[in-house]
């Protein structure tokens, strides 16, 4: 047995329970895929079957969510899919009942923070690679068919996502004689950033306090959206789940928010709590000023992409992800001048390159 083989297998525990059938039977599968840019904290938090279940019932508005039952959602492994993926061996699988019979829901967790005008290609051979590691081991319905796939996205970046959502919509445009052969594929979009507060606060859903504490704009507004979650996440069970949002504020989001500011050793949302409060003031100033440089800098990042496709009739992807990566308004501002001279797209890709 090949070490794939015993990984697969691994994975497929026939489920517990009155429900299970008979030993030999193959289980028939559905598949979620979501990818996202790599985040320990993010994974954290989504290796909680009450993240998942909330990411699906409060983000996901399609039919076939009514036919999950959320009772049996199980983590099922991290271990890498594919021996063609080693970079995803820090995906997240899951495995749920949907529907009369038994069904398989395989998340991959790939956090996105950037935009990626080409993720439909990348999501379509994340699928493609799934399929493959399915078929090697033998986990297909009695059927022989592979069972589908429902693309997710998960973005938290700070710009709005433009990038398209079908692979049909990045081929170029083709004669009808052609289209049979234009592969399909379409994925969901959840983006953080586009809900605002008065569409998330009314919400008892822990992905959509997430996107509020991602969308906060000073401490308080974290502070009120830890009240939420200590009123929401009290049992015993719940303790894991309150340490990963701990982990996760302590770690990635006030950082960023507060650069230079020493973050206190707190292990629990109670002590967050409490430390906001303590330091509500002081920090509100340097939140603001923060998120003042961080907007500069997003507007010139802006400028210099919208220079670049007024100069030369578009913005190459290469050239988009570089710029937003930019984190200097200085360096950001000179590049400005460069997009509005430089002769050719070549130059101005050789000012990006010693730049960076």
């Amino acid at each position: 047995m090949s070490r794939m083989e015993t990984t697969w297998r691994d994975m497929l525990p026939v489920p517990p329970g009155p429900r299970v059938p008979s030993p030999g039977t193959i289980l028939p599968r559905c598949t979620i895929l979501v990818p996202m840019e790599h985040d320990a904290s993010y994974k954290l938090l989504f290796s909680h079957s009450r993240m998942v279940e909330d990411l699906l019932r409060g983000f996901v508005h399609e039919a076939w969510v009514r036919d999950v039952d959320f009772t049996t959602l199980e983590r099922v492994s991290d271990s890498q899919i594919s021996d063609d993926l080693h970079s995803r061996r820090d995906d997240l699988v899951w495995r749920v009942r949907w529907g009369p019979d038994w069904l398989y829901l395989y998340l991959l967790l790939e956090f996105q923070s950037t935009v990626d005008r080409y993720m439909a290609v990348r999501v379509l051979v994340y699928v493609g690679l799934l399929y493959q590691a399915l078929i090697r081991v033998g986990q297909l319905p009695p059927s022989g068919k592979l069972p589908p796939v429902v693309p997710i996205v998960l973005y938290n970046g700070r710009g709005r996502w433009t990038a398209p959502r079908t692979v049909e919509s990045l081929v170029e445009t083709i004669p009808p004689s052609l289209a049979p052969y234009c592969p399909r594929l379409r994925y969901v979009l959840l983006d953080e950033g586009r809900y605002a507060e008065r569409q998330l606060a009314p919400l008892r859903n822990l992905v959509a306090a997430l996107c509020r504490l991602e969308n906060s704009r000073e401490p308080a507004d974290v502070q009120r959206v830890l009240g939420a979650l200590l009123d929401w996440l009290q049992a015993p069970a719940d303790d894991s789940l309150r340490r990963a949002f701990t982990v996760w504020l302590r770690r990635v989001l006030l950082p960023a928010r507060l650069p230079g500011v020493e973050m206190p050793e707190v292990y629990d949302l109670v002590e967050m709590h409490t430390m906001l409060a303590e330091r509500v003031v002081e920090w509100t100033q340097r939140w603001k000023e923060e998120g003042l440089q961080q907007g500069q800098v997003q507007e010139a990042r802006a400028m210099v992409l919208e220079a670049v496709a007024a100069h030369f009739g578009e913005t190459p992807h290469d050239i988009a992800v570089t710029v937003q990566r930019m984190e200097d308004r200085e360096t950001l501002h000179a590049l400005l001048r460069q997009a509005i001279t430089c002769p050719t797209l070549e130059a101005f890709r050789e000012v990006l390159r010693t730049q960076g």
